[in-house]
């Protein structure tokens, strides 16, 4: 069947997965405080501080108890919805201020392009919030790549291991599932892409597995769209 659609992850696959965990957590950790202190009065800030107080179940908490759960959530890499809302706060003035800019490897650049002008439709699935993936592709090494794609998903629909979400998003598209390509360097996510009926390729950019039953690739210059 004919690839109409590419769903890409993107640490690991489009993004070197060391400038979420080496750039953008740590300015969020290193700003927060004096981005809280700063933002307190913010009606979406206020949003933050209420959600985060009913995490704690500490309905008087005072900011400066809050911003050390926050810390604390980071340090523990905590799934807190009220953390990943702030993070995505503080990138938001991180890339404004050109603090940094999101990394996209050369390859995954070129071929991204070079398929949404053949007419492939793209889009991007990944663990982090939609708001996040547009700040990263928006204030990209290559400029603002947000009009390459036709849609972004993140574990709002479901989980990136779990069969249901790619159903959903094949759902959303408009397409058969085996008319989609889904790209990512994580096995299990790869398993549950194709349980749902979509091709896979896994990109392992640093070691080749020793054994796999996805195609495997290494670069996106790899990547056929036929024969997959």
């Amino acid at each position: 069947m004919t690839i109409k659609a590419i769903l890409t992850d993107i640490e690991g696959t489009t993004t070197d997965i060391n400038f979420v965990h080496k750039v953008l957590f740590p300015y969020a950790y290193d700003h927060l405080p004096g981005y809280l202190r700063g933002h307190e009065q913010d009606e979406i800030v206020q949003s933050v501080l209420a959600d985060a107080r009913a995490e704690l179940d500490q309905p008087e908490a005072d900011l400066e108890t809050l911003i050390r759960a926050f810390l604390g959530w980071i340090e523990q890499d905590k799934k807190v919805t009220a953390l990943k809302t702030l993070q995505g706060l503080i990138w938001v003035a991180g890339y404004e201020q050109q603090d940094f800019t999101g990394h996209l490897y050369d390859d995954a650049y070129e071929y991204l392009q070079k398929w949404q002008q053949q007419g492939l439709k793209l889009y991007v699935f990944s663990s982090g919030s939609v708001k996040a993936q547009k700040l990263l592709f928006g204030y990209s090494d290559f400029g603002d790549l947000t009009p390459l794609f036709g849609g972004y998903y993140d574990t709002t629909i479901g989980h990136k291991r779990e069969a249901t979400a790619y159903r959903a998003i094949a759902v959303d598209i408009g397409l058969p599932a085996a008319e989609i390509l889904f790209l990512s360097d994580i096995k299990e996510e790869l398993d549950a892409a194709r349980e749902a009926g979509m091709a896979t390729t896994m990109l392992a950019r640093d070691q080749l597995p020793s054994q796999s039953d996805h195609t495997v690739v290494q670069t996106f210059q790899q990547i056929t769209l036929t024969n997959i």
